[in-house]
């Protein structure tokens, strides 16, 4: 059975029984979803809509949240029924778990509340006039500031053990004057490296490299630029414990 580890008892017996539809679910049936799990007793409506996983703002008993919901099927470019059941609760797992590991770390990220499946719940940033903007869509006061800000987030999050791997400004919300990352379903865990220390932080430095190239990209509208190698040799450097990379 695909993805055992993650799936709830119901759903794998409905694997098992051949009573599960290899369907998305609509609109109604994910938010019956959202509030039969107990992550929410209100749904909203959508925030934003990615390439895997929608976002709903909700509330529980009043207090609003953000819902993050992966896509349980994805169709085949070569026709057939739907496919990836496999690996969305697993998605929702790691990303529940890098934002925890980062929030826990002190990274500014939206706190993690609870995740159920392919679902999980999480601090919702905005206000009554709406969700807060992406880095992309904003116009900068104070461009250089907010940089050393982005900055110094991208190595609070490397203190917390977490390196982002999609780093970009459409993966920064601001609010309240202050940058904010989002998707982390695939970050780097960098705090405990394993058995290969030099597989582990070269993957890191990749990320990092790609990452801060896009964001340079970002920042030169402003006449502003970004010392990738160093800034990412630094970093890197940081996390070598044992010297592995020198």
């Amino acid at each position: 059975m695909p993805n055992e580890p993650y799936l709830d008892a119901s759903v794998a017996w409905r694997i098992k029984a051949g009573t599960i539809g290899f369907r998305e679910p609509d609109h109604r049936t994910i938010v019956e979803n959202i509030l039969t799990s107990g992550l929410a007793t209100e749904v909203a409506g959508l925030i934003s809509s990615g390439k895997e996983a929608d976002v709903y703002l909700a509330r529980y008993r009043g207090a609003p949240l953000a819902v993050k919901v992966y896509r349980l099927y994805r169709t085949s470019h070569r026709g057939g029924r739907p496919v990836k059941l496999d690996i969305t609760s697993r998605l929702a797992a790691d990303e529940f778990d890098m934002q925890l590991q980062a929030w826990k770390g002190g990274a500014r990220v939206p706190a993690p509340a609870r995740r159920v499946e392919n679902m999980f719940s999480m601090r919702y940033l905005g206000n009554e006039s709406g969700a807060a903007p992406r880095l992309q869509d904003v116009r900068l006061e104070s461009p250089d500031a907010f940089m050393e800000k982005v900055l110094d987030g991208v190595r609070a999050l490397a203190v917390a053990g977490v390196v982002h791997s999609d780093l970009s400004p459409f993966n920064i919300l601001v609010h309240d004057g202050e940058p904010w990352f989002i998707d982390l379903s695939q970050a780097v865990r960098v705090d405990r490296l394993g058995y290969s220390h030099w597989s582990r932080l070269s993957e890191a430095r990749v990320a990092l490299e790609g990452g801060l190239e896009a964001l340079r990209a970002y920042f030169r509208r402003y006449g502003l630029d970004i010392e990738v190698e160093m800034l990412t040799s630094d970093i890197i450097a940081s996390l070598d414990r044992f010297g592995v990379m020198r």
